[in-house]
């Protein structure tokens, strides 16, 4: 855990920042693939565009693994940390972003830690 003296009070804000950013940008994306393709969202033909080429498998992968991956260490760290709101960052991961998921988490996090340090101290 970091010391207080190492602790960035502007990080979390960044972490906020990067939630919104990440939770707007693939929205937008979203937005204009329904105008093309229909206004519903149709995972089918969404998944059929994620992997029409080897760049959009390569980034569909990428994202793949990396999500796992950090799925798996924001739960392990939340209950760590035991932390609230757990549901809502791995709900807003499928509804929102994954890319919004991981820095509010991220936002989440420093404010526990934060918390804890001035429990402790």
């Amino acid at each position: 855990m970091n010391t207080p003296a190492s602790r960035q009070p502007w990080l979390s804000w960044l972490y906020l920042a990067l939630a919104i950013a990440g939770g707007v940008l693939p929205w937008l994306a979203n937005l204009e693939f329904m105008a093309q393709y229909g206004s519903s969202f149709d995972l089918g033909q969404f998944m059929a565009l994620a992997n029409a080429n080897p760049a959009a498998q390569s980034l569909s992968r990428d994202l793949l693994v990396g999500a796992s991956a950090i799925t798996i260490w924001m739960v392990v760290e939340s209950k760590r940390l035991q932390m609230k709101h757990l549901w809502l960052v791995l709900l807003s991961s499928v509804t929102i972003a994954f890319a919004f998921a991981a820095p509010f988490f991220l936002y989440l996090r420093e404010r526990r830690l934060a918390e804890l340090e001035r429990e402790a101290g």
